[in-house]
């Protein structure tokens, strides 16, 4: 079996928008995932998800790994962007739609 930090770590590498959610794209299972994944589509951005309710390894490990205490969690280019505020604020301000734009590596 392999540790959560590295399937957390394998995941982030293989997909340049990553999002740690409770539920999935089409289904969310809170308000919070829901916001960031109706703001990725509202940016045309292609991107995966986990869902952390499906494994409490992964639900503590992303939270260790980003030392972030809330879940959704999104990252791009192998980077943590932030939580639910922070891409919604990034969303408000134009940021989010500049760092999906720019091309990957």
């Amino acid at each position: 079996m392999t540790d959560p930090k590295s399937i957390i770590d394998d995941l982030i590498k293989r997909n340049r928008v990553m999002l740690f959610m409770k539920g999935n794209k089409v289904f969310p299972a809170c308000g919070f995932s829901a916001q960031v994944v109706q703001i990725l589509k509202h940016h045309g951005a292609e991107f995966e998800t986990f869902n952390v309710l499906s494994d409490p390894a992964i639900r503590q490990g992303i939270k260790d790994f980003s030392d972030w205490p809330t879940i959704p969690q999104l990252y791009v280019d192998g980077e943590f962007v932030g939580g639910c505020d922070i891409v919604t604020e990034m969303h408000n301000t134009g940021d989010l739609a500049k760092l999906l734009e720019r091309p990957a590596g």
